[in-house]
């Protein structure tokens, strides 16, 4: 018989906005027991989210409110509970792990300190017994170097050692139910599968109940007992993971299952003249000490890359994070210092002067992970896809401004009419098809794609992919798409670059590395990312 932990009962909840109020989540009921991981599943905007943070209160109020519903804690009622109680629970009984650890760890402190604060609050311990606990929670967390972490901010761990660390502050106080948002969205393959497998094996050996909201079906899989689906605010298809992923009963589970990047790239040839070729890049930072602060080394952040990409053909850069494959893009775009041949439309600009390489800026464009950061949100769509139209072609004015830029938002797919929008008034997706129709105004040969899919729901990286696709083909564009997700990756690239420490470890066409990798590193990350897919040879 199953232990309930928590049990959620026809929850609805209601936001006040300036148009209105709008029913975010309609009567939705579900149920975690310990020792089990239930996935609430769906894409951005179903309510999954808001129906975890209903759990400890954790919703914008007065603006949020909960019109009905009875969520319950080993029987407790926690519905407009009063705050002593819900505090409590909250880092106590109940603990959190969000999507960025970055943003929910406070840069300020140090990892110890993190830990300390609530330890200090729910169990009141301090001095020699927190450290000796704190010690402990590293080691169960498989933080390398615990003692030596003690000191360390946040800007000091990479994106597994941070969220590792998000984690024991969620274990501090023995929860017996675990809320993880996301968790790993933007870790690496093979980070987010060790986190995974840590976040299970902690799950059974503390006995712990798990609550995984996600859009990944790829770490549901792995992790989940069970599987609520839900869209538009409700529960569309419930069950156990295997009868779920195996046997969708509704249509849009099925849809969310087959939203996985799928495909190959068009065939292009890779003769011709290239749009970039690039010979033994190197980017090295220095290591200072001392009085004086003398150079005692340095870090290769990138160590000797050669590469070329020819026009209507994608080379995609992979590896984990501080492999060197953004730290070399820029090097590539000429925004970050580097050693090393660099030819771009024939002429070489390894040491053009600033004045010099700005008419070829519009030649080579460049798209970035988080649409959301890289858009300004003080500009219409309208005044965003133009700032570069106004740098380069200073001209272009009125209508005819005008209508260039509704040709660029036809091209990636959106209406005339979201000109006068703001960032914030549009999707992930519609965000994303923004920064390529920005790119794609100036006409360029090259663009660079720096993770454009990451902080997308995959039928909206499906949709994405296939976009880039077509206009690669329609303009004969070049791509440089830097990615840790393989499965997008192998949608697209014509050519994989296998990154790790700044070197090169594997390089070729794309087939030949994914179906027969020479290198362990290379089979690691297919492990990682496809798990029983991957190849063994």
């Amino acid at each position: 018989m199953s232990e309930r932990l928590l049990e959620v009962r026809d929850l609805q909840v209601r936001f006040r906005t300036e148009v209105g109020e709008v029913d975010a989540v309609r009567g939705v009921s579900w149920q975690v027991d310990a020792g089990r991981t239930l996935a609430l599943v769906g894409e951005s905007g179903s309510g999954k989210s808001v129906s975890a943070m209903s759990v400890l209160q954790l919703l914008p109020y007065p603006r949020a409110s909960h019109p009905g519903g009875s969520i319950r804690f080993r029987g407790e009622e926690l519905m407009h509970a009063p705050g002593p109680l819900i505090r409590a629970y909250r880092g106590g009984r109940i603990g959190t792990v969000f999507q960025e650890p970055m943003t929910s760890l406070n840069p300020l402190h140090t990892v110890e300190k993190q830990i300390a604060e609530t330890l200090r609050i729910h169990s009141r311990l301090t001095g020699a017994k927190a450290r000796e606990r704190i010690l402990e929670l590293l080691e169960l967390v498989r933080l390398p170097e615990p003692v030596r972490r003690l000191g360390s901010y946040p800007h000091e761990l990479s994106g597994g050692q941070r969220q590792r660390v998000m984690i024991a502050v969620a274990l501090a106080n023995n929860p017996e139910l675990l809320i993880a948002d996301e968790p790993t969205t933007a870790l690496d393959v093979t980070v987010q599968a060790q986190i995974l497998d840590l976040m299970a094996d902690l799950r059974d050996r503390l006995h712990m109940g798990v609550l995984l909201i996600s859009h990944d079906l790829n770490v549901v899989r792995r992790l989940a007992d069970d599987i609520a689906v839900m869209r538009d605010g409700v529960i569309v298809e419930q069950g156990p993971a295997e009868q779920v992923l195996a046997r969708p009963a509704h249509e849009y589970t099925r849809t969310l299952i087959d939203a996985e990047p799928s495909g190959r790239p068009r065939p292009a040839s890779a003769a011709g003249e290239p749009v970039m070729a690039v010979e033994d890049i190197r980017v090295y930072f220095p290591i200072r000490g001392g009085f004086f602060r003398t150079v005692k080394d340095h870090v290769r952040a990138v160590d000797g890359v050669s590469l070329q990409v020819t026009p209507g053909r994608t080379v995609g850069i992979v590896g984990e994070s501080g492999s060197g494959k953004t730290t070399l893009a820029l090097a590539l775009l000429r925004l970050q210092r580097s050693r090393g041949r660099i030819v771009f439309l024939g002429q070489d600009i390894s040491a053009l002067s600033s004045s010099r390489l700005r008419p070829l800026r519009k030649q080579m464009q460049v798209v970035f992970q988080d649409p959301f950061g890289s858009l300004s949100p003080r500009m219409s769509v309208e005044q965003v896809v133009a700032e570069g139209l106004q740098v380069h072609q200073p001209t272009l004015k009125g209508e005819a401004l005008r209508a260039v830029i509704a040709e660029a938002l036809r091209e990636v797919g959106l209406p005339e009419s979201v000109m006068t929008r703001f960032p914030h008034e549009l999707s992930g997706g519609q965000r994303q098809r923004v920064a390529v129709a920005r790119a794609l105004v100036l006409k360029p040969k090259l663009m660079v794609l720096d993770e454009p899919t990451s902080a997308l729901d995959r039928s909206v990286q499906a949709q994405l992919v296939d976009l880039l696709r077509d206009l690669q083909a329609r303009h004969q564009l070049a791509y440089l798409f830097i990615s840790h997700d393989l499965a997008v990756v192998r949608a697209l690239a014509h050519e994989i670059i296998v990154m790790r420490d700044g070197v090169v470890v594997e390089q070729g066409e794309a087939d030949a590395v994914f179906d027969r990798p020479r290198q362990p590193y290379t089979r690691e990350l297919l492990q990682a990312a496809l798990g029983e897919d991957a190849p063994v040879t």
